[in-house]
Protein backbone atom coordinates (compact mmCIF):
# COMPACT_ATOMS: atom_id res chain seq x y z
CA UNK A 1 0.00 0.00 0.00
CA UNK A 2 1.16 3.25 -0.86
CA UNK A 3 2.52 5.75 1.87
CA UNK A 4 0.33 8.08 1.40
CA UNK A 5 -0.75 11.43 3.76
CA UNK A 6 -4.44 11.89 5.18
CA UNK A 7 -4.78 15.69 4.91
CA UNK A 8 -8.16 16.03 7.28
CA UNK A 9 -11.08 18.28 6.40
CA UNK A 10 -13.56 20.17 8.18
CA UNK A 11 -16.70 19.76 6.33
CA UNK A 12 -17.26 15.80 7.10
CA UNK A 13 -16.23 13.38 9.91
CA UNK A 14 -13.05 12.14 9.77
CA UNK A 15 -13.92 7.75 9.79
CA UNK A 16 -16.11 8.99 6.85
CA UNK A 17 -12.91 11.15 4.79
CA UNK A 18 -11.04 7.75 6.44
CA UNK A 19 -13.70 5.45 4.57
CA UNK A 20 -13.36 7.06 1.41
CA UNK A 21 -9.67 7.54 1.23
CA UNK A 22 -9.53 3.80 1.23
CA UNK A 23 -12.46 3.06 -1.05
CA UNK A 24 -10.62 5.09 -3.88
CA UNK A 25 -7.20 3.16 -2.67
CA UNK A 26 -9.25 -0.56 -3.44
CA UNK A 27 -11.41 0.98 -6.80
CA UNK A 28 -7.94 2.47 -8.38
CA UNK A 29 -5.94 -0.58 -7.75
CA UNK A 30 -3.42 1.09 -5.24
CA UNK A 31 -4.58 -1.51 -2.50
CA UNK A 32 -4.90 -5.19 -4.64
CA UNK A 33 -6.53 -8.42 -3.55
CA UNK A 34 -5.88 -9.72 -0.19
CA UNK A 35 -3.61 -7.11 0.78
CA UNK A 36 -3.26 -6.68 4.49
CA UNK A 37 -4.28 -3.43 6.14
CA UNK A 38 -3.20 -1.38 8.90
CA UNK A 39 -4.59 -2.50 12.46
CA UNK A 40 -7.23 -0.07 13.94
CA UNK A 41 -4.60 0.54 16.48
CA UNK A 42 -1.84 1.31 13.43
CA UNK A 43 -3.77 3.31 11.68
CA UNK A 44 -5.30 5.63 14.51
CA UNK A 45 -1.47 6.25 15.95
CA UNK A 46 -0.18 7.23 12.85
CA UNK A 47 -3.03 9.71 12.09
CA UNK A 48 -3.33 10.73 15.53
CA UNK A 49 -7.18 9.98 16.07
CA UNK A 50 -9.26 7.50 18.10
CA UNK A 51 -9.33 4.06 17.48
CA UNK A 52 -13.27 4.11 17.54
CA UNK A 53 -12.87 6.94 14.70
CA UNK A 54 -10.90 4.32 12.79
CA UNK A 55 -13.02 1.10 13.66
CA UNK A 56 -15.85 2.95 12.11
CA UNK A 57 -14.04 3.88 8.79
CA UNK A 58 -12.99 -0.34 8.44
CA UNK A 59 -16.58 -1.37 9.84
CA UNK A 60 -18.38 0.76 6.70
CA UNK A 61 -15.69 -0.71 3.88
CA UNK A 62 -16.55 -4.23 5.19
CA UNK A 63 -20.25 -3.50 5.25
CA UNK A 64 -19.86 -3.02 1.58
CA UNK A 65 -17.93 -5.70 0.69
CA UNK A 66 -14.29 -3.37 -0.03
CA UNK A 67 -12.54 -5.92 2.77
CA UNK A 68 -13.12 -8.56 5.22
CA UNK A 69 -11.98 -9.14 8.77
CA UNK A 70 -10.64 -12.55 9.53
CA UNK A 71 -10.00 -12.55 13.41
CA UNK A 72 -6.93 -11.98 15.17
CA UNK A 73 -5.21 -11.52 11.70
CA UNK A 74 -6.61 -8.21 10.72
CA UNK A 75 -8.21 -6.98 7.69
CA UNK A 76 -7.97 -7.92 3.84
CA UNK A 77 -8.69 -6.43 0.65
CA UNK A 78 -11.89 -8.37 -0.87
CA UNK A 79 -11.30 -9.25 -4.66
CA UNK A 80 -13.45 -6.91 -7.32
CA UNK A 81 -14.44 -6.55 -10.81
CA UNK A 82 -11.81 -4.70 -12.06
CA UNK A 83 -13.64 -3.41 -15.17
CA UNK A 84 -16.46 -1.50 -13.48
CA UNK A 85 -13.50 0.91 -11.98
CA UNK A 86 -11.56 1.36 -14.73
CA UNK A 87 -14.86 2.03 -16.83
CA UNK A 88 -16.15 4.66 -14.08
CA UNK A 89 -12.18 6.12 -14.02
CA UNK A 90 -11.91 6.07 -18.05
CA UNK A 91 -15.91 7.93 -17.99
CA UNK A 92 -14.78 10.50 -15.42
CA UNK A 93 -11.10 11.36 -17.10
CA UNK A 94 -13.17 11.76 -20.68
CA UNK A 95 -15.50 13.75 -18.72
CA UNK A 96 -12.60 16.16 -17.93
CA UNK A 97 -11.16 16.53 -20.94
CA UNK A 98 -14.46 17.53 -22.54
CA UNK A 99 -15.32 21.15 -21.74
CA UNK A 100 -18.81 21.73 -21.69
CA UNK A 101 -19.59 25.63 -23.37
CA UNK A 102 -21.12 27.23 -20.43
CA UNK A 103 -24.68 28.70 -21.33
CA UNK A 104 -25.68 32.18 -21.51
CA UNK A 105 -28.62 32.19 -22.93
CA UNK A 106 -31.05 28.93 -22.37
CA UNK A 107 -34.32 28.92 -24.52
CA UNK A 108 -36.47 26.42 -22.66
CA UNK A 109 -39.98 25.81 -22.78
CA UNK A 110 -40.64 24.09 -19.65
CA UNK A 111 -39.90 26.78 -17.39
CA UNK A 112 -42.28 29.44 -16.06
CA UNK A 113 -41.26 33.52 -14.79
CA UNK A 114 -39.39 33.49 -11.75
CA UNK A 115 -39.60 37.52 -11.00
CA UNK A 116 -43.76 37.37 -11.38
CA UNK A 117 -44.30 34.37 -9.31
CA UNK A 118 -46.88 35.25 -6.61
CA UNK A 119 -44.07 34.47 -3.34
CA UNK A 120 -45.35 36.25 -0.76
CA UNK A 121 -48.85 34.74 -1.11
CA UNK A 122 -48.03 31.00 -2.03
CA UNK A 123 -45.36 31.02 1.03
CA UNK A 124 -48.28 32.83 3.23
CA UNK A 125 -50.64 30.09 2.26
CA UNK A 126 -48.76 27.20 2.65
CA UNK A 127 -47.61 27.85 5.96
CA UNK A 128 -51.60 28.34 6.87
CA UNK A 129 -51.64 24.88 5.26
CA UNK A 130 -49.05 23.59 7.62
CA UNK A 131 -51.15 24.69 10.59
CA UNK A 132 -54.12 22.75 9.94
CA UNK A 133 -54.53 19.05 11.41
CA UNK A 134 -55.70 17.66 7.83
CA UNK A 135 -51.94 18.17 6.51
CA UNK A 136 -50.65 15.41 8.67
CA UNK A 137 -52.01 12.63 7.08
CA UNK A 138 -51.87 10.84 3.70
CA UNK A 139 -54.04 12.11 1.09
CA UNK A 140 -57.10 10.76 -0.69
CA UNK A 141 -55.99 8.20 -3.09
CA UNK A 142 -58.28 10.60 -6.19
CA UNK A 143 -57.74 13.90 -4.84
CA UNK A 144 -58.44 16.21 -2.16
CA UNK A 145 -62.05 17.18 -2.30
CA UNK A 146 -61.76 20.97 -1.72
CA UNK A 147 -59.21 20.93 -5.01
CA UNK A 148 -61.49 18.87 -6.64
CA UNK A 149 -64.17 21.70 -6.00
CA UNK A 150 -62.39 24.45 -7.61
CA UNK A 151 -61.22 22.68 -10.21
CA UNK A 152 -64.67 21.55 -11.30
CA UNK A 153 -66.09 26.03 -10.98
CA UNK A 154 -62.61 27.34 -12.46
CA UNK A 155 -63.00 24.78 -15.64
CA UNK A 156 -66.88 25.94 -16.09
CA UNK A 157 -65.82 29.49 -15.76
CA UNK A 158 -62.84 28.87 -17.92
CA UNK A 159 -63.27 26.21 -20.80
CA UNK A 160 -67.18 25.28 -20.31
CA UNK A 161 -66.61 22.32 -19.18
CA UNK A 162 -69.61 21.17 -16.58
CA UNK A 163 -68.29 18.76 -14.52
CA UNK A 164 -68.74 17.04 -10.92
CA UNK A 165 -65.87 16.83 -8.36
CA UNK A 166 -66.33 13.41 -7.89
CA UNK A 167 -65.81 12.99 -11.88
CA UNK A 168 -62.22 14.41 -11.08
CA UNK A 169 -59.20 12.80 -10.39
CA UNK A 170 -55.40 14.35 -9.26
CA UNK A 171 -52.34 13.04 -10.25
CA UNK A 172 -48.94 14.41 -10.20
CA UNK A 173 -48.18 14.73 -14.27
CA UNK A 174 -49.98 14.09 -17.66
CA UNK A 175 -47.62 11.42 -18.23
CA UNK A 176 -48.55 9.46 -14.71
CA UNK A 177 -52.17 10.18 -15.85
CA UNK A 178 -52.26 8.48 -19.22
CA UNK A 179 -50.37 5.43 -17.81
CA UNK A 180 -53.03 5.22 -15.37
CA UNK A 181 -55.44 5.54 -17.68
CA UNK A 182 -54.42 3.23 -20.05
CA UNK A 183 -54.39 0.48 -17.28
CA UNK A 184 -58.68 1.40 -17.12
CA UNK A 185 -58.55 1.72 -21.27
CA UNK A 186 -56.55 -1.37 -22.29
CA UNK A 187 -59.39 -3.49 -21.55
CA UNK A 188 -61.73 -2.83 -24.16
CA UNK A 189 -58.73 -0.79 -26.91
CA UNK A 190 -55.86 -2.01 -28.28
CA UNK A 191 -55.07 1.01 -29.87
CA UNK A 192 -54.86 4.88 -29.86
CA UNK A 193 -54.55 7.29 -32.33
CA UNK A 194 -51.91 10.07 -32.01
CA UNK A 195 -50.86 13.44 -33.17
CA UNK A 196 -48.06 13.59 -35.60
CA UNK A 197 -45.99 15.51 -34.71
CA UNK A 198 -47.08 15.03 -31.28
CA UNK A 199 -46.25 15.05 -27.25
CA UNK A 200 -43.61 12.15 -26.97
CA UNK A 201 -44.36 12.03 -23.47
CA UNK A 202 -47.69 10.87 -24.55
CA UNK A 203 -46.59 8.03 -26.51
CA UNK A 204 -44.59 6.74 -24.32
CA UNK A 205 -46.78 6.41 -21.67
CA UNK A 206 -49.41 4.47 -24.69
CA UNK A 207 -46.57 2.08 -25.74
CA UNK A 208 -45.53 1.41 -21.76
CA UNK A 209 -49.21 -0.32 -21.97
CA UNK A 210 -48.41 -1.94 -25.28
CA UNK A 211 -51.52 0.33 -27.59
CA UNK A 212 -50.65 -0.06 -31.05
CA UNK A 213 -50.15 3.97 -32.22
CA UNK A 214 -51.86 4.73 -35.36
CA UNK A 215 -51.30 8.80 -36.83
CA UNK A 216 -53.31 11.38 -37.31
CA UNK A 217 -50.90 14.12 -39.75
CA UNK A 218 -50.65 17.26 -38.28
CA UNK A 219 -49.40 20.52 -40.19
CA UNK A 220 -48.80 24.00 -39.69
CA UNK A 221 -52.51 24.65 -40.91
CA UNK A 222 -54.21 22.25 -38.64
CA UNK A 223 -54.30 18.37 -38.53
CA UNK A 224 -55.27 16.75 -41.74
CA UNK A 225 -59.10 14.47 -41.05
CA UNK A 226 -58.79 13.10 -43.92
CA UNK A 227 -58.33 9.53 -43.12
CA UNK A 228 -59.89 9.58 -40.02
CA UNK A 229 -62.65 7.17 -41.06
CA UNK A 230 -60.09 4.55 -42.48
CA UNK A 231 -58.45 4.06 -38.91
CA UNK A 232 -59.21 1.18 -36.80
CA UNK A 233 -58.46 2.81 -33.30
CA UNK A 234 -61.73 4.06 -31.62
CA UNK A 235 -59.79 6.24 -29.32
CA UNK A 236 -57.67 9.26 -30.19
CA UNK A 237 -55.28 11.39 -28.16
CA UNK A 238 -55.30 15.09 -29.22
CA UNK A 239 -54.36 18.75 -28.00
CA UNK A 240 -57.05 20.82 -29.63
CA UNK A 241 -56.52 24.08 -28.27
CA UNK A 242 -52.94 24.31 -28.92
CA UNK A 243 -51.45 21.57 -30.87
CA UNK A 244 -47.95 20.31 -29.20
CA UNK A 245 -45.63 21.46 -31.16
CA UNK A 246 -46.93 23.33 -34.00
CA UNK A 247 -49.44 25.87 -31.58
CA UNK A 248 -52.14 25.44 -33.94
CA UNK A 249 -55.83 25.03 -32.72
CA UNK A 250 -58.60 22.89 -33.94
CA UNK A 251 -61.67 24.63 -35.95
CA UNK A 252 -65.15 24.04 -34.67
CA UNK A 253 -66.08 22.16 -37.66
CA UNK A 254 -62.78 19.52 -36.87
CA UNK A 255 -63.99 19.74 -33.15
CA UNK A 256 -67.65 18.80 -33.88
CA UNK A 257 -66.30 16.06 -36.21
CA UNK A 258 -64.56 14.64 -33.94
CA UNK A 259 -67.33 14.20 -31.40
CA UNK A 260 -69.22 12.62 -34.15
CA UNK A 261 -66.69 10.12 -34.97
CA UNK A 262 -66.32 9.20 -31.43
CA UNK A 263 -70.10 8.81 -30.53
CA UNK A 264 -70.69 6.65 -33.78
CA UNK A 265 -67.46 4.28 -32.80
CA UNK A 266 -68.47 4.11 -29.00
CA UNK A 267 -64.95 5.51 -28.44
CA UNK A 268 -63.52 8.07 -26.24
CA UNK A 269 -61.58 11.47 -26.96
CA UNK A 270 -58.54 12.35 -24.63
CA UNK A 271 -57.80 16.22 -25.06
CA UNK A 272 -54.95 17.26 -23.65
CA UNK A 273 -56.01 21.09 -22.45
CA UNK A 274 -52.30 21.67 -20.88
CA UNK A 275 -51.54 25.52 -20.94
CA UNK A 276 -54.63 26.74 -23.11
CA UNK A 277 -54.77 29.89 -20.52
CA UNK A 278 -52.13 31.55 -22.69
CA UNK A 279 -53.24 32.49 -25.87
CA UNK A 280 -52.77 36.30 -26.95
CA UNK A 281 -54.66 36.67 -30.26
CA UNK A 282 -58.52 35.84 -28.76
CA UNK A 283 -59.95 34.40 -25.50
CA UNK A 284 -58.81 30.82 -24.78
CA UNK A 285 -61.18 28.06 -26.83
CA UNK A 286 -63.85 26.11 -25.45
CA UNK A 287 -62.90 23.13 -24.70
CA UNK A 288 -63.84 19.73 -26.78
CA UNK A 289 -65.33 18.68 -23.35
CA UNK A 290 -67.51 21.55 -22.95
CA UNK A 291 -69.32 20.24 -26.43
CA UNK A 292 -69.80 16.65 -25.34
CA UNK A 293 -68.28 15.52 -21.68
CA UNK A 294 -69.34 11.64 -22.60
CA UNK A 295 -67.25 11.14 -25.14
CA UNK A 296 -64.30 13.29 -24.09
CA UNK A 297 -61.31 12.48 -21.49
CA UNK A 298 -60.21 16.23 -20.42
CA UNK A 299 -56.55 16.23 -18.76
CA UNK A 300 -55.05 20.16 -17.15
CA UNK A 301 -52.15 20.63 -15.18
CA UNK A 302 -51.03 23.48 -13.09
CA UNK A 303 -46.67 23.05 -14.28
CA UNK A 304 -47.31 24.97 -17.73
CA UNK A 305 -49.29 27.87 -16.31
CA UNK A 306 -47.61 28.13 -12.23
CA UNK A 307 -45.26 26.02 -11.24
CA UNK A 308 -43.57 23.03 -12.93
CA UNK A 309 -42.10 21.54 -9.80
CA UNK A 310 -45.83 21.36 -8.25
CA UNK A 311 -46.37 17.99 -9.31
CA UNK A 312 -50.34 18.60 -10.12
CA UNK A 313 -52.48 17.59 -12.64
CA UNK A 314 -56.13 16.48 -13.10
CA UNK A 315 -58.29 14.50 -15.44
CA UNK A 316 -62.12 14.69 -16.07
CA UNK A 317 -63.68 11.20 -16.79
CA UNK A 318 -67.02 10.32 -18.41
CA UNK A 319 -69.24 8.99 -16.10
CA UNK A 320 -68.83 5.04 -17.52
CA UNK A 321 -65.27 5.42 -16.75
CA UNK A 322 -65.72 6.68 -13.37
CA UNK A 323 -66.51 3.79 -11.29
CA UNK A 324 -63.71 1.84 -13.55
CA UNK A 325 -60.74 4.09 -12.39
CA UNK A 326 -62.15 3.86 -9.01
CA UNK A 327 -62.22 0.45 -8.09
CA UNK A 328 -58.82 -0.03 -10.40
CA UNK A 329 -57.01 2.46 -7.72
CA UNK A 330 -58.77 2.31 -4.64
CA UNK A 331 -56.16 0.89 -3.03
CA UNK A 332 -53.45 2.91 -4.43
CA UNK A 333 -51.84 6.20 -2.61
CA UNK A 334 -51.98 9.53 -4.06
CA UNK A 335 -49.45 10.47 -6.25
CA UNK A 336 -48.83 14.27 -5.96
CA UNK A 337 -48.16 16.38 -2.36
CA UNK A 338 -51.28 16.47 -0.44
CA UNK A 339 -49.64 20.02 0.96
CA UNK A 340 -49.69 20.94 -2.82
CA UNK A 341 -53.43 20.31 -2.94
CA UNK A 342 -54.47 22.03 0.02
CA UNK A 343 -52.30 25.11 -1.24
CA UNK A 344 -53.67 25.31 -4.39
CA UNK A 345 -57.21 25.20 -3.43
CA UNK A 346 -56.46 27.76 -1.16
CA UNK A 347 -54.66 29.73 -3.70
CA UNK A 348 -57.98 29.59 -5.82
CA UNK A 349 -60.65 29.98 -3.34
CA UNK A 350 -58.92 33.12 -2.21
CA UNK A 351 -59.30 34.45 -6.41
CA UNK A 352 -55.17 34.13 -6.72
CA UNK A 353 -55.38 31.83 -9.60
CA UNK A 354 -57.45 33.50 -11.62
CA UNK A 355 -55.53 36.91 -10.58
CA UNK A 356 -52.09 35.25 -11.79
CA UNK A 357 -53.14 33.85 -14.96
CA UNK A 358 -54.46 37.53 -16.14
CA UNK A 359 -51.25 38.77 -14.83
CA UNK A 360 -49.14 36.50 -16.60
CA UNK A 361 -51.41 36.24 -19.84
CA UNK A 362 -49.89 39.74 -20.25
CA UNK A 363 -46.30 39.37 -19.44
CA UNK A 364 -46.11 36.69 -21.54
CA UNK A 365 -48.31 38.41 -24.54
CA UNK A 366 -45.81 40.88 -24.43
CA UNK A 367 -42.69 38.54 -24.15
CA UNK A 368 -44.09 36.89 -27.25
CA UNK A 369 -44.28 39.98 -29.15
CA UNK A 370 -40.79 41.04 -28.86
CA UNK A 371 -39.33 37.60 -29.41
CA UNK A 372 -40.90 37.41 -32.42
CA UNK A 373 -40.23 40.92 -33.46
CA UNK A 374 -36.19 40.29 -32.51
CA UNK A 375 -36.36 37.18 -34.49
CA UNK A 376 -37.97 39.33 -37.46
CA UNK A 377 -35.46 41.57 -37.22
CA UNK A 378 -32.34 39.55 -37.34
CA UNK A 379 -33.28 36.81 -39.20
CA UNK A 380 -36.01 38.45 -42.54
CA UNK A 381 -36.44 35.71 -44.61
CA UNK A 382 -34.06 32.90 -43.13
CA UNK A 383 -36.72 31.67 -41.18
CA UNK A 384 -40.28 31.51 -40.61
CA UNK A 385 -41.84 31.82 -37.22
CA UNK A 386 -44.34 29.15 -36.16
CA UNK A 387 -46.86 29.65 -33.18
CA UNK A 388 -46.47 33.32 -32.37
CA UNK A 389 -50.55 32.88 -31.49
CA UNK A 390 -50.23 31.16 -27.86
CA UNK A 391 -47.98 29.08 -25.62
CA UNK A 392 -44.55 29.57 -24.07
CA UNK A 393 -42.20 28.89 -26.94
CA UNK A 394 -42.37 29.55 -30.85
CA UNK A 395 -41.40 27.07 -33.61
CA UNK A 396 -38.40 28.35 -36.11
CA UNK A 397 -37.73 26.51 -39.13
CA UNK A 398 -34.54 27.70 -40.28
CA UNK A 399 -34.65 28.15 -44.17
CA UNK A 400 -30.64 26.82 -44.25
CA UNK A 401 -29.37 23.88 -45.95
CA UNK A 402 -28.36 22.50 -42.40
CA UNK A 403 -29.30 19.78 -40.02
CA UNK A 404 -31.54 20.34 -36.63
CA UNK A 405 -28.32 18.95 -34.95
CA UNK A 406 -25.90 21.51 -36.63
CA UNK A 407 -27.99 24.39 -35.27
CA UNK A 408 -28.19 22.99 -32.32
CA UNK A 409 -24.35 22.54 -31.61
CA UNK A 410 -23.68 25.97 -33.33
CA UNK A 411 -25.87 27.66 -30.90
CA UNK A 412 -24.03 25.72 -28.26
CA UNK A 413 -20.60 26.81 -29.37
CA UNK A 414 -22.26 30.58 -28.59
CA UNK A 415 -23.17 29.72 -25.28
CA UNK A 416 -27.22 29.27 -26.05
CA UNK A 417 -28.97 26.32 -25.88
CA UNK A 418 -31.91 25.70 -28.16
CA UNK A 419 -34.35 22.34 -28.40
CA UNK A 420 -34.99 19.59 -30.60
CA UNK A 421 -38.36 18.77 -32.48
CA UNK A 422 -37.41 16.31 -34.29
CA UNK A 423 -38.50 13.77 -31.26
CA UNK A 424 -41.93 14.78 -31.85
CA UNK A 425 -42.36 13.45 -35.34
CA UNK A 426 -42.65 9.89 -36.45
CA UNK A 427 -43.44 9.89 -40.20
CA UNK A 428 -44.98 13.39 -41.01
CA UNK A 429 -41.60 14.68 -41.49
CA UNK A 430 -40.39 18.38 -42.57
CA UNK A 431 -38.80 19.76 -45.68
CA UNK A 432 -36.09 22.37 -43.15
CA UNK A 433 -35.29 21.64 -39.34
CA UNK A 434 -37.09 23.33 -36.57
CA UNK A 435 -36.25 23.88 -33.22
CA UNK A 436 -38.55 24.55 -30.54
CA UNK A 437 -37.34 28.57 -28.42
CA UNK A 438 -38.92 28.83 -25.36
CA UNK A 439 -38.80 32.78 -23.76
CA UNK A 440 -41.31 32.38 -20.55
CA UNK A 441 -37.87 32.72 -18.09
CA UNK A 442 -36.01 34.99 -20.05
CA UNK A 443 -36.04 39.05 -19.77
CA UNK A 444 -36.52 40.96 -22.36
CA UNK A 445 -32.53 41.68 -22.48
CA UNK A 446 -31.85 38.17 -22.21
CA UNK A 447 -34.27 37.47 -24.98
CA UNK A 448 -32.27 40.02 -27.57
CA UNK A 449 -28.86 38.69 -26.46
CA UNK A 450 -29.99 35.60 -27.14
CA UNK A 451 -31.06 36.12 -31.00
CA UNK A 452 -28.34 37.47 -31.38
CA UNK A 453 -25.90 35.07 -30.63
CA UNK A 454 -28.03 32.77 -32.34
CA UNK A 455 -27.59 35.36 -36.09
CA UNK A 456 -24.15 35.11 -35.49
CA UNK A 457 -24.33 31.11 -34.57
CA UNK A 458 -26.34 30.34 -38.11
CA UNK A 459 -25.56 33.14 -40.26
CA UNK A 460 -22.18 33.89 -39.87
CA UNK A 461 -20.93 30.54 -39.80
CA UNK A 462 -23.24 29.77 -42.93
CA UNK A 463 -21.89 32.90 -44.99
CA UNK A 464 -24.03 35.10 -44.37
CA UNK A 465 -22.86 38.98 -42.86
CA UNK A 466 -23.96 40.06 -39.79
CA UNK A 467 -22.59 43.67 -39.24
CA UNK A 468 -24.93 44.50 -35.74
CA UNK A 469 -22.68 43.03 -33.49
Amino acid sequence: MKNTIFTFKDSSPKYKQIYEKFKSFIEQGDIKADEPLPSIRQLADSLHVSRNTTLMAYEQLVAEGYIRGEGRKGYFVNELEPVLFHEARSSSAHKQTEPVPSVRIDFRADVVDQSHFPLKTWRRISNQVLMEKDSFRYGEPFGEWGLREQIAAYLLQSRGVRTEPDAIIIGSSTQQMLVYLGLVLKHDFSSVIVEDPGYDGARKAFQLNRFTLETLPVYETGADFSHLEQMKSRLIYVAPSHHSPYGVSMPIQQRHALIHWAKNRQGYIIEDDYDSEYRYTQQPFPALASIDSTRVIYLGNFSKCFLPGIRLSYMVLPQPLISCYKNQFAHFESTTSLLSQFAMAKFMEEGEWNRHIKRMRLVYKRKMQHFVSELRKYFTHHISIIGEQSGLYVLVKVHLERSEEWLIQQASLQGVKVYPTSLFFIKNKTDHPIVRLGFSNLSTDEIQLGVKLLTKAWLQNDGFNSSSF
